[in-house]
Order: structure tokens, then C-alpha cells, then sequence
């Protein structure tokens, strides 16, 4: 049996050294290295155990780094065969889908060593134990390692941050095909002539729209509607955008069989048969949980196996903490370190909580949809009286400048104080423009308030004073920079 001060020992006051934390994080990801980061700097001496080859998670190695190279790229890609000025000539940019990739897997290595490689090697209170952890009890693990050997790892405090993995649907004949999560959407080194998404929420829409501007002809699935647990508005208009692109949007649409006959998919759904070289799952994500004995410890979870913590990070068992996606913490990378280093902060002795009220969310398709706060439908049944506005961007002087004008900004209020409730927006950078939504609603701004703000012009950003001041007045009437 290994007791983590056995094996971390790096002090000769042996009775000092039993003395100190022994904090175990099972995972490596952002959410791991902020409780690890923030529990050494409690005293804390912590052993990060981790079964994958690599370390660092899914953003930096499978998810939010390679996807924004792709994106970026694509982006590139789109403007070089349709830009929206006359005196710049289009031009059929030559791709090669090898090379990028090959740019993006040399970006998340050079990303992982700095971030997480080194952060490991040059925090004398961290070490990594490589194999696959299992509660024991609620303050033991037994990790497996490559070999088939075991060890034990004791710890005082404990936290779950095992992330989480595609969740395939249960399609007839699905199972037998070589179809692409996001991870091998993201790495494939050769462009398909045409591609089926079934998905209708972030990964499958960036995907999507980044190999339809590499190239490929693009179909999507949707068993709803475009971010259908979104304001409908973002839908709606995003779809509009797509098609502009050319991208096939088939709403309310569901495969009911899938076949593979070494070249091509076939795809029977309810708008007929569809085929493609290439089929993208991308239908959401379940938590890493069900090999982790978490029975063993008395940790609770919901029905799909996410561990449920309070705004401390503590799950049911108080000397057990979880963060990032294997949590019932909404999935986004910045959430899972805010939710790692909080939990490191409470391990040590302090009382950190996690408010999510004004969390930002962006979904990097072009234009952007960004959200912050309640929307329109959240905030009525939450009982306020609601007053809302929608600013097309075409009133924006920066979009017109740019010839982008694809989109909205919508702002929510309550109408009794005018306090504001929450933004939803689809714009080109919309992600640059929410974190201001964001300030504003924390800091219990008025849209009065935001409509009085100095904003510079030409920004995209100064589209949340106009869109604020639509609520007492019509801006078409308004002269540039208008105060």
C-alpha cells in the first residue's frame, strides 16, 4: 500500500512531512492542474493520477486548441473565396488538410508542454502517478497501472476531475461503421468530398461549418433545431447563415439506420435516404464516471453519471471534491479550472465558491453565438417581468464597416427597474462582445446604465449601447456616435 507521503517524500523530518495534506486528483486536465496549483499553494502535497498516454485533458489535446486552429483556418479559407469587398478579387485557395493537421497537432504539443508538462516538472509539491484510479473507500484509491501491477494511494482530500467522452446514439447498424467523433473530425488528414453531422449543438455546429469552408459539402441532423435549448432566435438566424454557406440544415431530422460499404454512408432517415463520405457523431458528451467505483466512496451522481457538487466543489462526501465535465457543472473548459482551483483553495482550510450566474458561453461558428445570463423564456419563469430588445447588426457601424452584418444583439431586462437579465448574441466576434454583457449584469447595470456608457466607435462592442438604447428610443434616428 502507498500512502502519498511515502512516495512524494521530500523532506528528511519524516514526522513533518506525515503531518502535511496528502491531496490525490484523479485526471489531468484544467480543472486537475488549477485544484493541483492551488492546493500546493496550501500546503498541500498532491499526486496527480492519470491513465491516458498524454496528459492535459481534452481542451488542450482534443478539444478547445485543435478546434480553433481548424476553425481559424477555415475562416481563412471562406474569406479568400468570398470576401465582401469589390476591389479585392476572390481567389480558390489550395488546402492541404495533411499539413494543417499536422499544424495543429505541433501546436497542442508545444501548448501541453508549457502548460501542463512543465507546470508538472517544476512544482516539486506535484507528482504524477500514471495508471487508472478506483475508490477503494472514501479515502482510498487502488490505480492500475500499464503493467497490471496495483498501487494504493491514501489521501486526505480527493478530487474527480476525469472529464468526459462523446456519447454515441443508438443507430442501427452505427456501431459497425467507422464514424468520427469531434477527436477524429479534428485530426483527419484528408478533406471529404461530403460530410453528414448528426448534432445540433456547439461541437457539431463548429465542426461543421469549419469542413464546409475547407471544402466539403456539409449536411447537418438535427433532431430539433439548431441550439434548440437556446433563445430560438439564435437558431433560427444561425441556420439562415449556414445555408447562405451552402450548408445542407435538415431540422428535425433522426437516422434511423446507418450502413458503410467501405466507401460511402448511407443514412435512412425521415427526409429519405442521405449519403456522404464521411459521418460526425457529435450528440453531446457523458461524464467519466463508471469505472471509478465512486459506490465504494458514497459519492452520488445523477442518473448519467455526473457527480453532483455544491458551489464549494464538494460532492456528498465532504473530504471528496469533482470538477470540470464528469460534474453536473456545465461543460466549458473556464468552468472546470474555476471549479479546480476552488476546490484546491476549500482542501486547504479556505472557503471559495463558484457563482455561475454570469457565466459567458460562445460557440465559435462565424457569426459567433454568445450568451450571458437569463434568457427571455428563463427569465419569465423565473418571475420577472420582462422587457426585451433585438438590434439587428446591421445598425452596428462596425458591421456595416466590415460588410458583416449577419446577425442580432438581444438584450433581456426587467421591466419594473430596468436591471439587466441577459444578452444573446450572433455576431461576427460575438465572443469579444459578451464578456461586457457579462460586467454589466454582475455589476447590476440598468440598460439605462449600459446605454450611457462611453463606447469607442467603430466597434462591434458599441452594438451593446445601441441595442440598450433601442429600449427608449429608435437608433435609426440617431446620428453616428450618438450619446
Amino acid at each position: 500500500m502507498l500512502n502519498i507521503n511515502e512516495e512524494n517524500c521530500c523532506s528528511s523530518n519524516s514526522t513533518e512531512q506525515s503531518k502535511q495534506l496528502q491531496v490525490a486528483i484523479i485526471g489531468s486536465g484544467s480543472g486537475a492542474f488549477a485544484c493541483a496549483i492551488k492546493a500546493a499553494e496550501g500546503g498541500a502535497r498532491v499526486t496527480i493520477i492519470e491513465g491516458a498516454d498524454v496528459i492535459g485533458g481534452c481542451c488542450v489535446n482534443v478539444g478547445c486548441v485543435p478546434s480553433k486552429i481548424l476553425i481559424r483556418a477555415a475562416q481563412l479559407a471562406h474569406q479568400q473565396r468570398n470576401n465582401p469587398f469589390e476591389g479585392l478579387e476572390n481567389t480558390h485557395p489550395q488546402i492541404s488538410r495533411a499539413l494543417l493537421s499536422h499544424q495543429q497537432t505541433a501546436r497542442v504539443e508545444e501548448l501541453r508542454t508549457a502548460k501542463y508538462q512543465s507546470i508538472l516538472k517544476n512544482n516539486p509539491a506535484l507528482t504524477l502517478l500514471k495508471g487508472y484510479a478506483r475508490f477503494k473507500n472514501e479515502n482510498t484509491l487502488r490505480v492500475k497501472k500499464a503493467d497490471g501491477s496495483e498501487e494504493e494511494v491514501i489521501a486526505d482530500r480527493i478530487l474527480i476531475a476525469t472529464g468526459s467522452t462523446p456519447s454515441i446514439p443508438l443507430i442501427k447498424g452505427l456501431t459497425d461503421t467507422p464514424y468520427w467523433t469531434s477527436t477524429e473530425a479534428l485530426f483527419a488528414e484528408k478533406l471529404p468530398t461530403s460530410l453528414i453531422v448528426i448534432g445540433s449543438s456547439v461541437i457539431a455546429l463548429e465542426i461543421a461549418q469549419a469542413y464546409a469552408r475547407l471544402g466539403s459539402q456539409v449536411t447537418v441532423l438535427a433532431r430539433h433545431t439548431l441550439l434548440y435549448k437556446e433563445d430560438p432566435l439564435l437558431g433560427e438566424k444561425l441556420t439562415e447563415c449556414f445555408e447562405k454557406e451552402g450548408i445542407r440544415v435538415l431540422n428535425n431530422t433522426q437516422a434511423s439506420r446507418v450502413s458503410y460499404d467501405g466507401k460511402i454512408f448511407s443514412l435512412d432517415t425521415n427526409e429519405g435516404v442521405l449519403t456522404a463520405d464521411r459521418l460526425l457523431i457529435s450528440t453531446g458528451r457523458h461524464a467519466n464516471t463508471a469505472q471509478l467505483g465512486l459506490e465504494n466512496a458514497g459519492v452520488k451522481t445523477q442518473k448519467d453519471g455526473a457527480i453532483i457538487v455544491n458551489n464549494r466543489m464538494e460532492t456528498s462526501k465532504a473530504n471528496i471534491y469533482a470538477a470540470g465535465d464528469c460534474s453536473n457543472m456545465p461543460q466549458f473548459v473556464y468552468v472546470a479550472a474555476a471549479a479546480g482551483s476552488r476546490a484546491g483553495i476549500n482542501m486547504t482550510g479556505g472557503d471559495a465558491k463558484l457563482d455561475l450566474s454570469t457565466m459567458p458561453a460562445v460557440i465559435f461558428t462565424d457569426p459567433q453565438v454568445a450568451t450571458v445570463g437569463l434568457t427571455q423564456e428563463q427569465a419569465i419563469a423565473d418571475g420577472f417581468d420582462v422587457i426585451s430588445r433585438v438590434l439587428g447588426m446591421e445598425n452596428v457601424p462596425r458591421a456595416l464597416a466590415n460588410f458583416e452584418t449577419d446577425g442580432f444583439i438581444k438584450l433581456v431586462a426587467d421591466k419594473t427597474t430596468g436591471k439587466l437579465l441577459g444578452a444573446q448574441i450572433l455576431a461576427h466576434e460575438g465572443g469579444e462582445l459578451i464578456q461586457s454583457a457579462a460586467l454589466a449584469i454582475y455589476n447590476n447595470m440598468t440598460v439605462d446604465d449600459l446605454a450611457n456608457q462611453l463606447f469607442p466607435y467603430l466597434t462591434m462592442v458599441e452594438g451593446l449601447k445601441l441595442c440598450a438604447q433601442t429600449f427608449t428610443k429608435d437608433v435609426k434616428e440617431l446620428s453616428c456616435c450618438a450619446g
